[in-house]
């Protein structure tokens, strides 16, 4: 069986009998994991095993994990900084810091790849303006130049890990206050201003170090009506003919609130996928996704199933003979003490 369209959750530590028949459906193509579902390394690696087990090709499993406060996995996981915290490093050292957002991606990868997880949606290539809080130190930097090469170094330390980079939120979410989880931002600044969000993408995809890029829910209303998630014109005109991307898209959770007012969940989905993403995540509302994988059991894509095969994670570490490497207990301590001394940041 092919890998379907939509990413969905599940509710608990295990799976449930629901969870297995959900996810036995043709339209489910993965699974993203969240702090409900992780109780110690142990459990979560049963549980991903488990649900790699029920599908031939195997689920995607995702889960966002990017460090900072967007981390869902802690006991038994290197604390992983903020990115901002690497971009203050980089404006001290550029050397240094574009080793720490190396170091960053091979340790979240190599922790993730040791519980059998595939794919972490990260980096966040968003320009830090100084506007968004929901963005705020998730962010590497404010300069497009800065991020670029910071997401850039973050994403070969991924790859050497066995796992693929998935930027977003593309176009760019630093320049909007509202939060895209509550309501739905309009960014009313023009194409000009925009390019400058658009620039990590374009170094990151010109690098070949780019896999997925995630779509944010904002509507950018000097270029087109619809949200990015739903724009033929970001998709196809932007980010697939001019960046020339060639990797996986994806619709960012269609049970946020941003999308409540473009109709049932199975036209969201549909507008989606028509605008041209590969894969849509329906999050958080059971009910939801049902609805969506009811309507899609017989959608098929044969380029979405080629760019998604491509995401799934190579090579499992032991993790015992992660934890007693020597770059494993070096790039812990680091982090470690960056954790233990925050960086004092003085305002002028």
């Amino acid at each position: 069986m092919s890998l379907g369209p939509v990413m969905v959750d599940i509710d608990g530590l295990a799976l449930s009998p629901a969870d297995r028949d959900l996810l036995k459906e043709p339209a489910v193509g993965g699974v993203i994991l969240f702090t409900r579902n992780f109780e110690s390394v142990e459990q979560i690696a049963d549980l991903v095993a488990d649900i790699r087990a029920l599908r031939s090709p195997p689920l995607l499993v995702a889960v966002d994990h990017e460090g900072g406060r967007v981390q869902r996995f802690r006991e038994g996981f290197t604390a992983i900084p903020p990115m901002r915290r690497i971009g203050r490093e980089y404006d001290s050292d550029e050397e240094s810091g574009l080793r720490a957002a190396r170091e960053a991606g091979w340790m979240i990868a190599s922790e993730l790849r040791a519980v059998g997880i595939d794919l972490c949606f990260a980096p966040c290539l968003d320009l830090d303006w100084g506007v968004s809080d929901i963005i705020g130190n998730r962010a590497f930097h404010g300069k497009p130049d800065a991020v670029g090469e910071l997401a850039g170094a973050f994403a070969r330390g991924l790859r050497s890990a066995g796992m693929v980079a998935v930027g977003k939120h593309f176009p760019g979410h630093g320049a909007v206050l509202a939060d895209s989880h509550l309501k739905l931002p309009v960014d009313r600044r023009e194409y000009g201003l925009v390019l400058d969000d658009m620039r990590p993408y374009e170094r990151l995809i010109g690098n070949g170090v780019l896999a997925g890029v995630m779509l944010a829910h904002i509507i950018y209303e000097q270029m087109d009506a619809e949200p990015a998630g739903f724009s033929k014109y970001w998709i196809q005109r932007e980010l697939r003919t001019r960046l020339n991307f060639g990797g996986a898209v994806f619709c960012d959770d269609l049970s946020m609130n941003a999308t409540r007012s473009f109709g049932s969940i199975s036209r969201r989905a549909r507008l989606a996928l028509d605008a041209g993403c590969d894969m849509i995540l329906v999050c958080n509302d059971r009910d939801a996704a049902q609805q969506a994988v009811n309507a899609l059991n017989e959608y098929s894509n044969p380029l979405s199933l080629v760019r998604l095969a491509r995401l799934h994670g190579t090579g499992h570490p032991l993790r015992e003979t992660l934890l007693a490497s020597e770059e494993w207990q070096s790039v812990n301590k680091q982090f470690a003490r960056w954790s233990e001394r925050p960086e004092l940041h003085l305002d002028a």
